[in-house]
């Protein structure tokens, strides 16, 4: 069954969004007819991205470098486009940190960056895109992980962080929804081709028993994600707010900890990292 969604002259928003799952969210909102603006560290890739998504058929697109960790740098660029384009209907932060480490062979620094990327630059993505929302009807979709709700072995650091991420879209829920707000968090199961699957299966063994662990017998593709934001964004879920949904082909029931597992027999006996 063909079903299109359509964003004509909406303005959509993606952080982290030249590269991978991100990428790949801003490309299919822009292939819906939206005009959308990225953000990443890489003035390159953000400048790649843009001219991809104007092929993909974007009404407009533009973005910015900056480091979701400097505060000022993001409030700056995103107060820029909301001065360009007015309220933002669409928000989607995926901005992400990670490395497969055990907690006795990981830095206080290694912890911290990545708490400092994935929950504290949603925060700060949070109060920067705030004013400019629109009110009511406005959207946020955080890209959350696993790990926010399974535990696995070599990743601390983003269980931590994740589920940081998923408290901060309830609690949102509850203080945004009275002005129209809804805001809500995708799980994305193993996606292929990316550079997080990259990390946390490294080796042939670990993707094959990746894939097995998945009862739909398969990895995702940035669609499977790109197409779940279609819906949340949309007025087909004008309902759904506060919620925490996976995207992984029933992987949560039970396979996704082959990971942490797998990650543990690698790292141990490995120098510290990071």
């Amino acid at each position: 069954m063909a079903f299109t969604f359509d964003f004509s002259n909406k303005n959509v928003l993606v952080v982290g969004g030249t590269s991978g799952i991100n990428r790949g969210i801003a490309e299919t909102f822009a292939k819906a007819g939206a005009r959308v603006a990225v953000v990443s560290r890489s003035q390159e890739k953000v400048d790649d991205t843009v001219q991809s998504l104007k092929n993909c058929g974007a009404v407009d697109a533009t973005g910015f470098s900056a480091d979701v960790r400097e505060v000022d740098a993001i409030k700056a660029g995103i107060d820029n486009i909301a001065a360009n384009w007015g309220k933002l209907d669409v928000v989607v932060s995926g901005a992400a940190g990670n490395f497969p480490a055990l907690a006795m062979g990981m830095s206080p620094n290694g912890f911290r960056s990545v708490i400092e990327i994935d929950l504290l630059g949603t925060f700060h993505v949070m109060q920067a895109v705030y004013p400019h929302l629109k009110k009511p009807g406005a959207a946020i979709i955080n890209i959350s992980a696993p790990q926010a709700e399974i535990p696995m072995a070599g990743q601390s650091h983003v269980c931590a962080a994740k589920a940081g991420v998923d408290m901060i879209t309830r609690t949102l829920c509850l203080e945004w929804g009275v002005e129209g707000v809804r805001i809500n968090s995708i799980i994305p199961g193993p996606i292929d081709n990316t550079e997080g699957m990259k990390r946390l299966a490294p080796t042939e063994g670990l993707r094959i028993a990746v894939i097995k662990s998945v009862p739909l017998q398969r990895m995702g593709t940035t669609d499977d994600i790109a197409n779940a934001c279609l819906f949340l964004a949309s007025d087909l879920a004008s309902y759904i707010s506060g919620a925490v949904i996976p995207v992984d082909g029933g992987w949560a029931q039970g396979g996704a900890a082959v990971v942490g597992a797998g990650l543990a027999e690698m790292l141990k006996g490995m120098p510290k990292n990071k």
